[in-house]
């Protein structure tokens, strides 16, 4: 049994703040006690009183103490790359999940472009066990086509059947119009969303550099806005024709918020995701951070980015995902146009979160929380997101204003451009099914 005495919950779905105790029972929030009410009932004071006194003396017990902390549901992320199987020396299951857990998550949606790629039953089992001998919940998408080759798709069927949580070829977009439109039908009588890497490779000279100042000052042709653009108006125009559940996948440019806008206006079922990276940086930070801030889609302009975190305001991009993409150092050692693209992100998000969205006045933290947690879960058909009675106990506890350096992570990858910074939002418990997976220590970080 646990006790959360005296913390701020944020409720994403009433958009609400308030003081109140959570008692915790057998993995499930089994009382939340209002300490805002004006006068409590009889009831409620005795169920106070006896919880009290619980904690006092009850050795099965443990109680934390809330006092100056929030208290969200566990963050939920759907774009998550764990490199298991075949790229284990990036990342693996049980390493991926300490930094999700170290970062407030509990709920992870892998990527299916591993070696070999999930596109079958066998491949998908293995990565679903290995998550189940972890600490939080490890869904995976598979792919769209086998082989990510995009000319035959997957047997979509049988693999929702084993446990699918959505299909995606991310990191190789889909070139063939004819096929994406078959697979959307598929995803959609499956009740399966399908999400795509919109990048056109056929306008793409040098991947993961803004064709602009960052590709000017390293003297090559970069990757240019109309490769993803083009992209997005041919897969929004079939998302409307199907009326498939479509996410469009790390955002980057101003154009594609807009067109996302004008769909989804029209009741298109698409969806924007936002990666903190995206909305936190430009094109500058690649021409002072290296291969370090290389990434696909790559950053981009200011206009970008802040067009960007306008659509995270006004909800037409409902979902932040960290596109977490573990590297070697080695590999992000070699010259720009030969290193990996890709950012890991899983412990650095919420801090990102509270300091570009939150601090500085685009959203609120019922707005915040909606975006890393309920919708991603409702979007996937994950319980959580909310914090209720009877509810899966998945939470996170962290303090807003305290700041923690970033030097040392618990994923095995460290590649990162935020490496050195000072950032808000120190977490301190990662709750899963009212366990504590992760508790921060007096030396963390």
């Amino acid at each position: 049994m646990l006790l959360i005495r005296n913390g701020t919950i944020i409720d994403p779905v009433r958009e609400t703040l308030y003081q109140a105790d959570l008692e915790i029972k057998e993995g499930k929030i089994s009382k939340i006690i209002d300490l805002g009410k004006t006068s409590l009932s009889i009831d409620d004071r005795k169920q106070t009183e006896a919880v009290e006194e619980s904690a006092c003396y009850s050795e099965e017990m443990q109680v934390i103490d809330g006092t100056g902390l929030l208290i969200a549901p566990g963050l939920a992320d759907t774009h998550v790359h764990f490199r298991d199987p075949g790229f284990t020396y990036k990342e693996d299951i049980f390493t991926g999940a300490k930094a999700a857990e170290r970062g407030g998550f509990t709920e992870i949606v892998l990527m299916a472009n591993t070696r070999p790629p999930v596109d079958n039953t066998e491949t998908l089992r293995y990565v679903l066990d290995r998550g189940k001998e972890t600490g939080i919940h490890i869904a995976s998408c598979v792919n769209v086509t086998m082989g990510m080759a995009g000319k035959a798709l997957t047997p979509m069927e049988e693999l929702s059947e084993a446990g699918a949580a959505g299909f995606t070829d991310d990191g190789i977009p889909l070139m063939d119009a004819e096929l994406v439109k078959e697979a959307m039908m598929r995803a959609k009588a499956l009740g399966k969303p399908i999400s795509f890497h919109e990048e056109n490779p056929q306008l793409i000279s040098n991947n993961g550099v803004n064709a602009g100042k960052a590709a000017a000052f390293y003297q090559i042709e970069g990757s240019p806005r109309e490769a993803e653009i083009s992209l997005v108006k041919r897969d929004l125009e079939l998302a409307r024709q199907t009326g498939a559940e479509v996410v469009i996948q790390h955002i980057s440019t101003a154009e594609v918020v807009e067109l996302l806008r004008k769909y989804k206006a029209q009741g298109t079922k698409v969806h924007g995701e936002a990666t903190p990276h995206h909305f936190t940086l430009t094109e500058d930070a690649v021409i002072a951070k290296g291969t370090l801030a290389k990434m696909n889609p790559p950053l981009r302009e200011e206009t970008d980015r802040l067009a960007i975190i306008e659509g995270l305001r006004d909800g037409t991009i409902d979902l932040i995902a960290t596109d977490h993409a573990p590297h070697s150092s080695e590999e992000k050692a070699k010259p720009i146009t030969e290193a990996p693209s890709g950012i890991i992100g899983l412990e650095t998000a919420l801090s990102l979160g509270i300091r570009e969205l939150i601090n500085k006045g685009y959203l609120s933290w019922p707005q915040l929380i909606q975006r890393m947690s309920t919708m991603p879960c409702r979007l996937y058909g994950i319980e959580g997101g909310e914090i209720k009675e009877g509810a899966c106990a998945n939470l996170v506890i962290f303090h807003p204003e305290e700041t923690w350096k970033v030097t040392s992570f618990a994923s095995k990858s460290s590649n990162s451009p935020f490496l050195g910074e000072e950032l808000p939002g120190v977490i301190y418990y990662t709750i899963c099914d009212g366990e504590i997976v992760y508790q921060r220590r007096e030396n963390d970080e």
